[in-house]
């Protein structure tokens, strides 16, 4: 049934579910904004009826935290973000308080925004994105609710099959009462294949201007040195014709230019790389990409589509289990080509003359035309001009800037049909659909390299990436721990966890690889790859002694030396080691010494796949960046004071405005004012 109106959906919602209501909405792009926030307004108002909401990474515009940043973000996010409704809920968490009968339970927070939130973190959910399905059903969900896109009638779930497909199923395949919510917003761009939702799986579909509405686009965040160097190892790790994942932000976006960097720049990109690594290039990847790379990663982000246009991810896989293993044999070319039936033949796999069910199977490939009936064995006019069903990409859910969405509602239809946004439990799982499914993601997967972020590392291999020691989530488990078993469970893969080597903020500089850490994500028996700006540990069986001698080396130099006597007065290091003298010199400033040449040449930007900042923003914030530093340490901040007390240096007028400094009196503005002008 069609509504056109958000209060004749919520009218409907009430009527259909009598009681309590628990609500699923997808994570990210896919929550249909507008109809929640009308829903929660009316249970808000209503005492007697309760609501429980069951999703992950809520999205709300930025607005900064001091009054400077206020004042930037506040046009920024106008033009970036638009008319993007943020969520009643998100407000009420990071303000007064949920009514008390709304719930809100969240599998994964955005980084860092929930630390101290107190409802925030007794709701959050510690989860497995792949066993998301199996608790949010624990939970009693009796609605589901998403923003689609449309095309000629036909609803795609677009940013967002990841879960809702298989949770659908689950629920009716088990009787549960469900109701199913499809909103429409014109702004997604429509993803086919799996994607595609059938006739029947929403009861309603809300189709109305209020649903339709900006995306949440984060800004591509600048690429520093430390991500660069940490891009340009893990590239260097990736295999010509293998299997890549990555996800958002500087460290994937400094992934993605590495490689292409690799591609087209080789003699360059080994350059570089000799000057980062003082034990040589052996074992290194260097070449360029002949046979091109498949994606597969949970995360289809920003990265992947520079790698797709660049031509780097290429490599096709078919989702059947013959056309993988020619493919991996190499028989398989651009499109399907003269022999190939005659091999299919020999194969056993069609039957000659060719019965109903070939002629299905040989369409839904593509390896004949939907109106062609081969009259022999070579005959090339009945083959078909591109393969079907044969994905470079496979992602569960996207999420980027605004250009990458541009990017994505204009792909020309065959590169379109070549992305593939599926379900979590294909991506995420190599188990659970049984042995021929298992038997075909293995042969599509071969030499996968997957690339996952970390906060810290201990000494003995041990990863935290979701939450701090205090128990408090800074955001959750996601998917990590399922890529980096299937990091060992492949027989060709590796898993590469990265993490830049310190932290700084307003308790100081510590290093990121430390001795212990109370909170663990990744435990240390799946120790694999671990990769800073200062290089690459391998820790795949490894003893503890190379495990500590390996991470040590990768180490922040001003750290190296705690580290070492923690590790021996645990009596895990020889007690007469030293650090190899090459590994001595890990600072910030041989980083920027080694690598400024190719960053002046241009391949090492700050946003080599552009910016929603104009040239006036950026160096606005650099300058805000600059004074938010020096003020988390005094050694900074007085010469900083010193200097801008001993005269107001000139500001473009149109800068101070942006900040609300233009008619400083107080002498709060009017010191800022000065310390802003020196940063500049």
């Amino acid at each position: 049934m069609k509504l056109n109106h958000l209060e004749a959906a919520v009218d409907a919602v009430l009527a259909h579910i009598p009681g309590d209501i628990v609500m699923a909405i997808p994570l990210g792009l896919g929550k249909p904004n507008t109809f929640v926030n009308a829903l929660y307004r009316r249970i808000a108002a209503e005492p007697s009826r309760r609501l429980t909401i069951f999703t992950a990474l809520s999205l709300q515009r930025p607005v900064g935290q001091s009054e400077l940043e206020q004042h930037f973000l506040a046009p920024l996010a106008e033009r970036v973000f638009a008319d993007y409704p943020d969520l009643d809920y998100v407000k009420a968490l990071r303000g007064s308080g949920l009514p008390p009968n709304i719930r809100v339970h969240e599998f994964f927070m955005k980084t860092g925004d929930y630390l101290g939130n107190d409802a925030a973190q007794q709701g959050f959910v510690c989860t497995n994105y792949s066993f998301v399905v199996r608790d949010m059903m624990a939970q009693g969900v009796n609605l589901i609710a998403q923003a689609v896109a449309e095309r000629d009638g036909t609803l795609s779930l677009s940013c967002n099959p990841d879960l809702t497909l298989d949770l659908i199923e689950q629920l009716r395949a088990a009787n549960r009462p469900l109701l199913c919510i499809a909103a429409i917003n014109r702004e997604l761009p429509f993803m086919p294949g799996e994607a595609v939702a059938g006739p029947a799986t929403f009861d309603l579909v809300i189709d109305c201007p209020a649903s339709s509405h900006a995306l949440f686009a984060p800004p591509n965040a600048a690429i520093g040195w430390a991500d660069h160097a940490i891009g340009l190892h893990a590239s260097s790790l990736v295999v010509d014709g293998g299997t890549l994942q990555i996800g958002i932000g500087s460290l994937g976006d400094a992934i993605a230019n590495a490689l292409i960097v690799r591609d087209r720049s080789g003699e360059a990109y080994q350059r570089m790389l000799a000057a980062l690594c003082p034990d040589g290039l052996q074992g290194r990847e260097l070449g360029s990409f002949t046979q091109g790379l498949y994606g597969c990663s949970e995360m289809f982000v920003n990265g992947f589509m520079r790698l797709i246009d660049a031509g780097l991810v290429r490599r096709r896989v078919f989702m059947d289990p013959l056309l993988q293993a020619l493919s991996n044999e190499g028989r398989l070319g651009e499109k399907p080509g003269p022999g190939l039936l005659a091999l299919l033949l020999e194969r056993g796999r069609i039957a000659w003359p060719l019965r109903p069910t070939d002629l299905h199977w040989l369409r839904r490939f593509g390896i004949v035309k939907p109106d062609a009936l081969p009259l022999d064995l070579d005959d090339s006019q009945a083959l078909g001009d591109h393969w079907l069903n044969a994905p470079i990409m496979h992602g569960g859910f996207f999420l980027g800037p605004r250009d990458f969405y541009q990017r994505l509602r204009e792909l020309p239809e065959g590169l379109r049909e070549q992305i593939s946004m599926t379900r979590i439990s294909f991506i995420n799982e190599l188990y659970g659909d049984g042995i021929a499914d298992e038997a075909l993601k293995r042969a599509q997967r071969r030499q996968a390299r997957l690339m996952n972020t970390t906060m810290k590392v201990t000494l003995l291999g041990a990863a935290s990436s979701d939450g701090l020691a205090s128990g408090q989530m800074v955001s959750g488990v996601g998917g990590q721990y399922n890529f980096v078993a299937m990091g060992h469970a492949l027989k060709d893969a590796r898993s590469c966890l990265m993490l830049r080597a310190t932290h700084d903020n307003a308790h100081g500089l510590t290093s990121s690889i430390v001795w212990d850490y109370a909170n663990c994500t990744i435990p240390r028996h799946l120790r694999d790859i671990v990769i800073t700006e200062y290089g690459v540990a391998d820790l795949r069986g490894q003893n503890d002694e190379e495990v500590v001698r390996r991470l040590l080396n990768v180490a922040d130099s001003r750290f190296q030396d705690q580290l070492m006597a923690e590790a021996k007065a645990h009596g895990k290091l020889s007690a007469d080691y030293r650090i190899p003298a090459p590994y001595q010199n890990n600072r910030p400033e041989m980083l920027r010494d080694t690598l400024r040449p190719w960053r002046n040449e241009g391949l090492l930007g700050d946003f080599p796949f552009g910016t929603d900042l104009d040239e006036d923003e950026l160096k606005i914030v650099r300058a805000l960046k600059k004074l938010k530093h020096a003020s988390h340490h005094p050694a900074e901040l007085l010469p900083m004071i010193f200097q801008g007390l001993t005269g107001e240096r000139p500001v473009p007028p149109a800068y101070l405005e942006r900040l609300g400094l233009d008619q400083a009196h107080s002498f709060k503005d009017l010191f800022l004012r000065r310390l802003f002008a020196v940063n500049l």
